[in-house]
This record gives structure tokens, sequence and C-alpha cells, in this order.
């Protein structure tokens, strides 16, 4: 199946740059790019690409906001998001995943790391450039005593391993490696994790494990 992607940068150079690596995969397809993100948006719900590919610093609105705006808490339906920036700032980051992206990459990660979050981010998954995952989590977790919210199910031990190995960045298929799993039992074992503590992504849920001190600081 191709990936439909719509790329959103307000600088000509590094859309046409970001599409043509696209592009260039043979799974991938750039259906529409926009030079801010008013446009992106009315592109995105127009066209309904697989995911967006968005700048954070856009004219109009920027690309945060533009995420909240198709995959924010209150979207019923929210679409696949990535971020890239230039910027590496702690506050991008969190805002960009308070937002509902599924992805986010500095621009200089490359092109491998960049095709990956496309895949990832299509599948349902996230993936955060290595090094800001765990500073990420480990900066905007918030306290335990903040008490954040409870599962609405107990979780099982092998969600509670999984849960610790999703809070280190591990992707699926590392996670079924370091358990001695299956593929598609890390997957659901995923699933139901995402189910019992209300999580869209598997950021979310390494987050909730920073929030709840099973990840020491």
């Amino acid at each position: 199946m191709t990936i439909r992607v719509l790329v959103a940068d307000d600088h000509d150079l590094v859309r046409t740059g970001l599409a043509m690596i696209l592009d260039a995969q043979p799974d991938v397809e750039v259906i529409a790019q926009a030079a801010d993100g008013r446009k992106a948006v009315a592109l995105a719900r127009r066209l309904e690409p697989d995911v967006c590919l968005f700048d954070i610093r856009m004219p109009g609105i920027d690309g945060i906001e533009a995420t909240r705006q198709l995959a924010g808490p209150d979207v019923a339906d929210p679409m696949a998001v990535v971020v890239i920036t230039t910027f590496d700032l702690d506050e991008y980051v969190h805002g960009a995943l308070k937002a509902g992206a599924r992805g986010f990459l500095l621009k200089d990660a490359g092109p491998a790391l960049l095709v990956q979050a496309i895949h990832a981010a299509a599948n349902g998954d996230a993936l955060i450039a290595p090094n800001v995952t765990v500073r990420l989590l480990k900066t905007f977790a918030n306290p335990v005593n903040s008490r954040p919210a409870q599962p609405i199910e107990p979780l099982t031990d092998r969600e509670e391993q999984v849960l610790l190995a999703v809070a280190k960045g591990l992707t699926n298929g590392e996670v079924a490696a370091e358990l001695y799993i299956s593929l598609s039992t890390a997957k659901t074992h995923l699933a139901s994790l995402m189910r019992k503590l209300d999580a869209r992504n598997r950021v979310e849920i390494a987050m909730w494990a920073y929030e709840t001190g099973r990840v020491q600081r």
C-alpha cells in the first residue's frame, strides 16, 4: 500500500527536499505541499493523506496548532502527523506531542529516520528522534503526587513489562525480542495498554510510566 503524505514547510528548498526524499521511496507518495499552516490544514482535510509532515515554525498557524486541529484530543478521527523542526527545544517537542503528533524529528535526522517516522505514523505507531526521547519524558512527566489517571483495569504483569520497554523507547520488534514474545503478541499487549490507559499512542503510554513513577527520572 502506498503511503500518501502531505508536506508543509515555509522554506521552499526544505519542503522540496523533504518531498524528494519521500517520493524516492517505492511505497511513499507526496500528494500535496503547503507553505503555511492554514493551507496545510485545509489540504489535509480535503485530501485526507495517510501522514502529514509539518514544520513547527510556519506563518499563519504554526505546526503545533495545525497538528492540534487535525489530531488533537477533541478530534474524532485524528490524522497521523509527524512534526519536523530545526530547533531542538523541549517545549516544541512537548507541545507537538500534546497536540497529537505521532512523531518528532529534527531536520538533521537524516533520510532513513525520516522515512522510518513516516512508516511508523502510517502504521499507527510513534517515533521520536532518539536524542530527545528520554529527555522529553523525564522533563515533562508530571510529578508522582499530581495523581496521574489510573488505568480502567489493572495491568497484568506482562503489560507492566511491555510498559517499561515502551518507556525505554523500544519499537514493537525490540519489545518482542527483549521479552521473548512474538511481534503479534507485543502488539496485542500494546493495544491493551492503550485501551486501559486511554492513550492514543506509545508516547502517551511512556509518559504515563514516568508520571506514575514506574521509571525513575
